[in-house]
Formats: structure tokens, sequence, C-alpha cells
């Protein structure tokens, strides 16, 4: 199966993410390390607007066969788009076909090569549109509520009754860790799920997402005690 690596250059919520070095190695590289250690993927792409990133990434075993183009790498771009443009490009540079692929953003580098592979299974065994890495949210949902310009609270959701949390169904949300698509889903319906979506469910430890500082901080913590316990 192929894999992409998706890493914009120009991140604002912590310049130069991708690249940074956590826990003394570049961020992108636990993801690399992680899809090389895969029983299913076959080939390891980068999609990236940076040549510093390129250049980190080829360094640590990733092809980067071209460079994404400006209009996909911008702040509006949609990851969607990027992939609808990628895949042809891919098939015509390797010469193979790939009708599935799977995506691994370089903002979790906590999920591991088992996550990869039973994803993957989960998506050949179901023979699944997608399947889309979850894990438990922290709170309800119906927790969530609007505050207007003057700090009036309203809710989100009609009719919320106030009941304990215990009586609530588990919420999950999406961690960002693994997308595993059929590439018609998005070139023919341009979305991520349809009615034969499954979740692969993972457990919050490994679901940490780096947008800023304080997640960064936050995963060096975790890497660092986990290095210890061995």
């Amino acid at each position: 199966m192929l894999a992409i690596i998706p890493a914009r250059g120009g991140s604002k919520g912590l310049p130069g993410k991708n690249i940074k070095l956590l826990n003394s190695k570049p961020m992108i590289a636990y993801t690399i390390e992680a899809a090389q250690k895969s029983r299913f993927i076959t080939r390891l792409v980068c999609s990236t607007d940076s040549s510093d990133i390129a250049e980190v990434a080829k360094k640590n075993g990733t092809e980067v066969p071209f460079m994404r183009p400006n209009e996909l790498a911008s702040d509006t771009a949609l990851a969607i788009d990027n992939y609808i443009d990628a895949i042809p490009r891919y098939e015509r540079f390797y010469n193979e076909k790939y009708d599935s692929f799977i995506v691994l953003q370089p903002t979790s580098p906590l999920r591991t090569e088992q996550d990869i592979d039973k994803a993957i299974q989960l998506f050949n065994t179901t023979n699944a549109d997608s399947v889309i890495s979850f894990t438990e949210s922290n709170h309800p949902p119906f927790w969530i509520k609007r505050i207007d310009s003057n700090l009036k609270i309203s809710d989100y959701f009609n009719n919320v009754k106030e009941i304990n949390r215990q009586e609530l169904p588990k919420a999950y949300m999406p961690n960002g860790a693994i997308f595993v698509f059929k590439y018609s889903l998005l070139k023919e319906q341009r979305t991520y799920y349809s009615d034969k979506t499954f979740a692969y469910i993972m457990p919050r430890e490994r679901s940490i997402d780096i947008d800023n500082i304080i997640d960064f901080k936050f995963a060096e913590f975790l890497i660092r005690g986990k290095n210890e316990r061995y």
C-alpha cells in the first residue's frame, strides 16, 4: 500500500513543527520509522512544499518524487484536494496503480506500526471506503457551549438535559493519526466518510496531535517517559 506523509511547510501554530527536534529527533522521523516497520506499506512518500522538510524526509528514508504545488499548500487549501491531485501523479511517476492509500500525518508521533497495520487490516477485511483513527473524547459533546461577543452562553445542541456523565454514551473524535482511503471515495464524493467508513480506535496516550507548543511539550514528556521505562 502507498503511504503519504503530508508535511506542509507553513505552520503558524508551531513554526517548523514537522521537522522540529522532538526528544532530539525530527518530529517527522517518528512517523517515517513507524511506516517503515509496517507489514503492508510498500511505498512511502512525503508530500511537501518545503525544501527543508523534503531534505529531512529523504535523509530519514522517505521518497519525495515531486514538490506539492503552491496552490495546494496554502492556509486555505484543503487536504482532500492535495490527495486527489497527488495520486494520479504518483501513479504516473512510479507506473503503479493506487486504488487505495494511507495518510500518516507527522503531527502524530506516538502512533505505532501496530496501529498502522491494524487499521489497514480493518480496511481490508471490511472492504471499507475508509478507515479513520479515533480516540475517546475527554468530555461529552453536550458539555460544549457557544459563547457570543457579550460572553452569553448558549447550547450547541437542542434540548440538552443535565444528566450524570456516567449515563452518557461514550463519545469519540478523530485523532489525526491514520486515514486509509479508497481513492474513488475522495475523487467521486469529495469526502472522507461514507456508510462504509470504519473507526480504528486508539488510546489517548498514542493520540497526541501536535498543533502548538503545549502539545509538543506533552508529546516530549510522554516519549521521554516511555524511553525511561525501557
